[in-house]
């Protein structure tokens, strides 16, 4: 039976929350209809916000979507940054790209609103969506039944449950699979490396599939040389109809 255009369902696809995001899962959230930051080891989903807002003091965030503003927030505070202002010789917030959504003006203003209560960045449960992953791993994995290889970027504190999860986009049969790579038993004197199944509640790291980019780059060999490959064999347990 043929489907028709008007049958066809043309609603965005929702979006799956992870624990970790990379900086490129960041970077295609760059619009005011689709707005991501990340600071301080934080990614914030701020698309309402920004629809709410109505003033120029939205357009600095806009500007920054898909981006890290860390350098907008004091790491120990986690509040905005503060400067002495050269003019007043008083204490304000700092803000290089202009003053942005919830930062009181540096001066009186009898048209500034409090009601929205905390400001977004001190509410972490309204706006944050997760954690920015403090490195990247460059996996690749080879179908060993169709022996097709796909290379993905993953956070390097994602387990291998959640490296498969977001394999599944490319592979729906996923859970069918078991995964194997060579591995260094981080219980070994030796560090000898086996071809073992991995522990898929474990990250890549403690399953021994270590990151070795810097020795390899070091001695000037390609990054072919030390994308780690994980290995999946189909299992036939018809976990997907």
């Amino acid at each position: 039976m043929a489907v028709l255009p008007s049958q066809l369902d043309h609603s965005e696809p929702q979006l799956k929350r992870r624990r970790y995001y990379t900086p490129a899962e960041v970077a295609l959230h760059n619009s005011p209809r689709d707005c991501w930051v990340s600071f301080l080891g934080g990614v914030y989903d701020v698309t309402d916000l920004i629809q709410a807002e109505d003033t120029p003091a939205a357009q600095p965030i806009i500007d920054a979507a898909g981006t890290d503003v860390s350098h907008w927030f004091d790491a120990e505070t986690g509040d905005v940054r503060m400067h002495v202002d050269v003019l007043t010789n008083l204490n304000q917030p700092y803000c290089p790209q202009g003053r942005f959504t919830h930062v009181a003006p540096a001066a009186p203003a009898a048209d500034w609103d409090t009601s929205f209560g905390r400001p977004w960045w001190q509410d972490p449960g309204r706006w944050r969506i997760g954690a920015l992953t403090s490195r990247t791993r460059v996996v690749r994995i080879k179908n060993v039944l169709t022996e097709q290889e796909d290379r993905m970027e993953v956070p390097q504190e994602e387990t291998l449950e959640e490296v498969q999860n977001r394999y599944q986009e490319l592979n729906a049969h996923t859970q069918s699979y078991i995964w194997k790579a060579l591995r260094t038993d981080p219980y070994r004197d030796d560090l000898k490396a086996d071809f073992a199944e991995l522990d898929m509640s474990h990250t890549l790291a403690e399953n021994g599939v270590l990151d070795e980019s810097a020795d390899f780059e070091e001695v000037g060999l390609q990054s072919e040389c030390y994308i780690p490959v994980l290995h999946v064999y189909w299992t036939d347990d018809l976990t997907v109809a």
